[in-house]
């Protein structure tokens, strides 16, 4: 039987004994509070086909049981009494997500508002998968405890790892990550901490991070690449990450079949140190990277055409509105990266076609934890 984590969400935060935590109403209303902060009750009743009794006894509903909050009244909106502004109750609830890289455990608690609570991360280097859970179970209770936050309020956690999905809650890692590889990550993940989890590749738990909080907030349809050890990504559509028939869309890998040069850093990290410059992980490339170190530009010129054959790729196939340099990447060789990509094809009848924009991640810090604890929110409330 496959695993899933609804059937283990806390009875706290269902709405029903049949184990539903919103109706589908009630997930377009959360959507809408999300989406627009600050809305009114007013407001949402106009976005909707909802009769405006509906829609307060839906919210009404919501605020009683402490999901969403009511604010000050929404002036300037016309006549009639003003409207209650309206936002999702950050102490409803709040995430665990979890980033596996190849040399990185990424750790980041979220509330139930979208906002930040707390981050950690601890090297990641070879340990068997128990002891690394049980690192992170430690820096997780660290910061729960410096939060004041009670563990019965966790909803869950998100899980994202780099590699491609195999099937289930099984992931094929690269070879730094051989003991997370085709292991039942959920049911594993899920029994350790006790709480239901959410597991998806990294790239698109980088791709979530950016629709959410990122390049998302105004850019409906965008690809995102994910630099990190290896190279992969995702797709938002219309906002929602594409996940594809076999839950692989945006896994780039492909692309680059056979003995071509492409984009993931690991390679960088070889060359690099082919010309004395010593770094021993991804993190450190983040921290320290300089556009001038010997080697930097013969890799990227290096690696260009291939990297130009994945944009004309992505534009032909997916047809962004942008391109979104993510993942591990630090910014100023995602920069050369962009400067290094072939211009646009000539105008036809003088009309060009709509170009994609390639665009830096606006995300700071671990994207994909970030992602990661969004999953559960974005999976059962919006």
């Amino acid at each position: 039987m496959s695993y899933s984590p609804t059937g283990q969400i806390a009875h706290r935060f269902l709405r029903t004994a049949h184990g539903d935590v919103v109706s589908t109403n009630e997930r377009w209303v959360l959507r809408q509070i999300w989406l627009h902060p600050g809305i009114s009750r007013s407001e949402i009743t106009s976005r909707s086909d909802l009769a405006q009794q509906s829609i307060h006894r839906i919210l009404d509903h919501l605020g009683e049981r402490g999901v969403i909050s009511f604010g000050e009244p929404k002036s300037g909106l016309g006549r009639g009494q003003p409207s209650p502004m309206l936002s999702l109750n950050g102490s409803h609830a709040y995430s665990c997500g979890i980033s596996v890289n190849t040399d990185v455990m990424g750790i980041c608690l979220m509330n139930l508002a979208g906002e930040v609570l707390g981050e950690a991360s601890l090297p990641l280097l070879g340990q068997k998968i128990e002891d690394a859970l049980a690192e992170a179970e430690e820096k997780i209770a660290k910061l729960r405890q410096a939060l004041s936050l009670d563990p019965e309020s966790c909803f869950g956690l998100g899980l994202g790892i780099a590699g491609y999905y195999v099937g289930g809650t099984r992931y094929n890692a690269s070879l730094p990550l051989h003991e997370w590889s085709l292991v039942e990550l959920g049911p594993l993940m899920s029994n350790f901490f006790g709480k239901p989890a959410w597991v998806h590749n990294g790239g698109s738990t980088g791709a979530v991070a950016e629709a959410l909080f990122g390049v998302g907030r105004y850019i409906r349809h965008f690809a995102y690449l994910s630099f990190n050890y290896g190279f992969g990504g995702g797709m938002i559509s219309d906002g929602e990450l594409l996940v594809g028939g076999n839950g692989n869309a945006g896994e780039y890998g492909p692309i680059f079949r056979g003995n071509v040069p492409r984009p993931a850093l690991q390679f960088l990290i070889e060359r690099l140190r082919a010309n004395g410059i010593e770094i021993q992980s991804i993190t450190q490339l983040q921290r320290q990277f300089n556009p001038d170190w010997p080697g930097v530009a013969d890799w990227v010129e290096e690696t260009a055409p291939y990297y130009n054959r994945l944009i004309d790729a992505i534009i032909g196939v997916f047809d962004p509105q942008a391109i979104v340099f993510g993942g591990q990447v630090p910014p100023a060789l995602a920069q050369m990266l962009i400067a290094r990509s072939d211009a646009p094809e000539p105008a036809r009848y003088g009309v060009p076609r709509p170009a994609a924009k390639l665009i830096v991640s606006e995300i700071n810090g671990d994207a994909q934890a970030l992602g990661a604890a969004a999953l559960p929110f974005k999976s059962e409330f919006f």
